[in-house]
């Protein structure tokens, strides 16, 4: 019998959508994640996980750092394969109280819902008990579970890799219905835009004024934001300045992030930007200083990679539509490329993210659960008898 045809048992759905609420409810924002933490400590050695913890907490002053856990499966010669997603929330969930309604999970509308990512660690935890309850043969399984992600993806960079056995893995951690499978993510960095003027007194001595607020205007209006090519993106997202209102303010920051599927792209987009900016002030009588900050690079695994074909077989045994994609989005997926490891971002299904109208259907709950099981049985299927890892 399939994977496709046991669709139905292949976990326990109650139980994932019990453990789903219970882990929304456990308030865990970034860097305050010690809480999920100790709830998922027992429940992965009760599975038989060793677990370690990284001290990437102490580069940002959070709770608890990085979980590693590792499961030798029942075939520790087969190439382990790793599930990653973060255990932090964007905003607190302190007082959440879930509703569903025609099949889709919601808050009240108080708080968000913290599907993302508490979808994702539920379901590892679901598909990995269904599959040692149902005896189902696998390699060795590796949970990386990191901290801080909604701050700039910080627990990922500051990991310690040492701790990390496997080389390839998934991140469910996209709000595309499963079946997204995600084989590219961008180049990022931001953009700060000093743009200096001349301070002088509204009262007193106004002609000596440059207003910085009026080189800014004018360097939004030249500025191209928005969707600039199909593979690359822009946005000035933070304006700060000013000091009084009878002052003509002399100096305003803008702050910004350019996306691009190519590194090229990217420069060529922070660098247009950057003289922009200058010429502008130039105009004024003013300048500008601006520098750039590297937030991740880009990854692109292809289609047909171990990880692609995995991912696309999965679907397949489980009869799920599936689609290759590629995101303009963020996520540890590009952090964890960026340090030796093969991942791609697989679509758990959760809208809305980072507002109080975040939702997630218990389809796509369940179906998260059930592609982890499909995962993990293909990789066996076509890695088994392939000789011993070297650890």
């Amino acid at each position: 019998m399939t994977i496709g045809e046991k669709k139905s048992s292949l976990v326990n759905e109650e139980r994932l959508l019990h453990n789903f609420l219970e882990l929304a409810r456990l308030n865990g924002p970034s860097g305050q994640e010690q809480r999920i933490a100790d709830y998922l400590v027992p429940r992965l050695e009760a599975m038989g996980f060793s677990i370690q913890f990284d001290e990437a907490h102490k580069q940002f002053d959070g709770e608890c750092g990085n979980l590693v856990a590792y499961w030798e499966g029942t075939d520790p010669t087969v190439r382990p394969l790793f599930f990653s997603t973060h255990m932090d929330t964007v905003l607190p969930t302190e007082g959440l109280k879930p509703q569903i309604r025609d099949g889709i999970i919601y808050s009240d509308g108080t708080t968000i819902l913290g599907a993302d990512d508490r979808a994702a660690l539920a379901a590892y935890l679901e598909a990995i008990q269904s599959i040692q309850e149902a005896g189902i043969p696998c390699g060795p399984i590796e949970l990386i579970l990191t901290v801080n992600e909604q701050r700039g993806l910080t627990g990922s960079r500051h990991m310690d890799y040492s701790l990390i056995k496997s080389k390839e893995g998934y991140v469910f951690d996209s709000s595309g219905d499963v079946g997204q499978i995600i084989l590219q993510g961008p180049f990022s960095s931001k953009i700060y835009v000093e743009l200096n003027g001349k301070s002088s007194h509204i009262g007193l001595n106004p002609e000596e004024g440059i207003n910085a607020f009026l080189i800014a205007a004018d360097v939004l209006k030249q500025l191209k934001l928005g969707k600039i090519s199909e593979d690359t993106l822009a946005n000035i997202g933070m304006i700060q300045g000013g000091e009084l209102s009878s002052i003509i303010p002399g100096q305003v920051e803008l702050v910004g992030e350019v996306r691009s599927f190519t590194e090229q792209g990217l420069y060529d987009q922070l660098h247009a930007m950057k003289e922009t900016a200058e010429a502008v002030a130039r105009e004024y009588g003013g300048h500008a200083n601006v520098r750039f900050e590297k937030k991740y690079l880009g990854f692109h695994v292809k289609e047909n990679t171990a990880l692609g074909q995995n991912a696309v077989q999965a679907a397949q045994d489980m009869n799920i539509s599936y689609y290759l994609t590629r995101t303009l989005g963020g996520a540890d997926t590009n952090v964890l490329n960026e340090n030796g490891l093969t991942c791609i971002t697989l679509g758990n299904g959760f809208r809305n993210i980072h507002t109080f109208r975040e939702h997630i259907s218990v389809e796509n709950l369940i179906n998260t659960g059930i592609y982890t099981v499909s995962l993990i049985h293909s990789w066996y299927q076509s890695h088994k008898n392939q000789g011993a890892v070297s650890k």
